[in-house]
């Protein structure tokens, strides 16, 4: 059972293990966080639909670490409860079973860090 907790959890547990990877590749590792920046950068898609399309991603490719950064990243940038269900909606039509057992962990995941 998942704790209100659970998604901070994933974050930390990750962190150690990512700053590892980070220090062996520098180059590479600062190559994927400037795609990262300049990807969720607003343009004519805003932040926060694009945290929403990568939470969706998230949910199909059933990555607990992206579904917490991603959850995250949508609560940063002001997307709502109803828009993070109506994009994991699009997981079931996607996905189907799969997405039914992630896409609820989107949910709580925005929800704590919407909190």
């Amino acid at each position: 059972m998942e704790t209100m907790d659970h998604y901070h959890q994933v974050q930390s547990t990750l962190r150690p293990q990512v700053q590892a990877l980070r220090e062996l590749i520098p180059q590479t590792w600062a190559s994927f966080a400037e795609l990262h920046k300049s990807s969720m950068a607003p343009g004519e898609l805003d932040s926060s639909v694009k945290e929403l399309i990568a939470l969706a991603i998230s949910v199909v490719e059933a990555c607990d670490g992206c579904i917490a950064a991603h959850a995250r990243g949508a609560a940063r940038h002001g997307a709502t409860r109803q828009q993070v269900a109506e994009a994991l909606g699009v997981t079931l039509l996607m996905d189907g079973g799969p997405a039914s057992v992630y896409a609820p962990r989107a949910l709580a995941a925005f929800d704590e860090f919407s909190s």
